[in-house]
């Protein structure tokens, strides 16, 4: 970014509020100082000139045409649940708040889409197209508080990716208010579609570095049975890989395969009184959302046992299944109490290595001397290592900082990537160059270049 980007030029505000009602642009520092981070650590952000939160996509056309022509740099932002520091404001910036576009403006039974706003909570959607009989798949552990806009940036996942895929596989069609203020749609509402070169799938996971999302159509899915859920407890975490690599080879298809591992099991026992044993080592919970679940679950439960799992215990009914399912939600929660900051990983393998990446993430936390501890999508490899520290302890915050890269740099020896779900952000640049190479590291920089020639978007993330 050039020089001159840091700090916003004489007529900024003024130009801002000809298109915006004067409620819409917040310019009081001790406001704008609170759009300025997601929850990612070790991120740096600066203070923005303004935060503006539109309500219509002219108003954010106006935005964008504002900032082309005084060559002022805007940061996209939805909820700022992130974890990559992909939301962090830089000095002098406009922070575009897309929160207020929150309507949900179809939903199709017959065409199973719905046309939404970028600031819809992901929550409200999902029970939106419930009322209806159908179901939108992609659920974040956030998924109370993010909205759609920010799953489409960072190419969200969730704990349904072993069965249902990810963000990116339920979005059809987009609008997108391009860097100098154009409007351009991308892709479709049909079911089939493969007209040009897919701008759509460019545009998710781009983490608002290309364009902004004002408009998505989201593909939707009748919805299935209610889940019933299995737990089992593992004497190591190898035994547990082990056994979803087994439940994978037999070709089930679980809606949900999850993973957590000796640390993460005390703190959630410590905080929720789940009343595991102190010898269990692994947790895998397993879940099914098909009429044969009690079948499927058995199953599970057999190759769990032949792994080597110390007890398998599957759920009777829907309320068993949810009082299984707390253990996983709560346990970023649990980590979170262990000490006064964490830092989050996100690391994905080949499912055939995921044991690997437990032990070798262990005997990173053994070298540094830290608490780490793992929750992972196991169907997917997809693993969150972590770090727990307190940063006002300089050594201990440095050393949580060099396990981080410790735990990523194990990710790709192991064939895997830095983000499964998370995104790359300030948090993963360099990582980031590393696993594409200076090719496609080129070839990246050339698509940032056609869409945004001036920099202006998001300037100082991803790469």
């Amino acid at each position: 970014m050039d020089d001159d980007l840091a700090s916003p030029p004489p007529g900024l505000l003024t130009r801002l509020r000809e298109g915006l009602p004067p409620e819409a642009v917040l310019t009081d520092p001790q406001v704008t100082a609170s759009y300025a981070t997601d929850m990612a650590s070790f991120c740096p952000a600066g203070a923005p000139a303004a935060v503006v939160l539109p309500r219509t996509v002219e108003q954010v056309r106006h935005v964008m045409r504002t900032a082309t022509a005084l060559r002022v740099p805007v940061v996209p932002q939805g909820a700022r649940t992130g974890l990559s520091g992909a939301a962090n404001a830089s000095d002098g910036c406009i922070v575009l708040s897309l929160v207020k576009m929150d309507r949900i403006l179809e939903i199709s039974p017959v065409d199973r889409i719905a046309v939404v706003e970028p600031g819809v909570v992901n929550a409200v959607l999902s029970r939106a197209v419930a009322e209806q009989g159908l179901y939108y798949p992609p659920d974040p552990s956030s998924w109370e508080q993010c909205t759609i806009g920010g799953n489409i940036g960072t190419a969200s996942g969730g704990l349904c990716c072993v069965k249902y895929g990810v963000t990116a596989e339920y979005v059809l069609g987009l609008d997108v208010v391009l860097a100098d203020g154009r409007l351009l749609r991308t892709g479709r509402r049909t079911a089939k579609g493969v007209a040009g070169y897919d701008l759509t799938r460019l545009f998710v996971g781009s983490e608002g570095t290309l364009g902004v999302v004002v408009g998505a159509v989201l593909g939707l899915r009748p919805a299935p049975p209610r889940q019933l859920v299995l737990a089992a407890e593992f004497p190591s975490a190898a035994a547990a890989c082990e056994a979803v690599c087994a439940v994978m080879e037999a070709g089930l298809a679980p809606s949900l395969l999850e993973l957590m591992d000796r640390t993460t099991v005390r703190a959630v026992n410590a905080l929720g009184r789940m009343g595991l044993p102190d010898s269990t080592e692994a947790l895998l919970l397993a879940a099914f959302d098909t009429p044969d679940a009690p079948a499927a679950l058995a199953a599970v439960g057999a190759l769990c046992e032949a792994a080597g799992a110390s007890a398998v215990v599957p759920a009777e009914d829907e309320a068993e299944s949810e009082l299984l399912l707390q253990a996983r939600r709560m346990s970023l929660t649990a980590l979170e109490a262990l000490r006064p900051a964490t830092m989050i990983d996100d690391v994905c393998v080949p499912r055939s290595r995921l044991a690997e990446m437990l032990d070798g993430t262990a005997a990173v936390a053994r070298a540094y001397d830290l608490l780490i501890g793992v929750c992972a999508h196991a169907g997917d490899g997809n693993t969150h290592p972590v770090v727990c520290f307190d940063p006002a302890d300089e050594d201990e915050a440095r050393r949580a900082r060099e396990s981080f890269d410790e735990i990523m740099a194990l990710g790709l020896a192991l064939g895997g990537t830095i983000t499964g779900e998370h995104g790359v952000g300030v948090l993963k640049k360099e990582w980031l160059a590393r696993e594409l190479g200076p090719v496609g590291l080129e070839m990246q920089r050339a698509v940032k270049q056609a869409f945004d020639p001036l920099g202006l978007l998001n300037p100082g993330k991803v790469f």
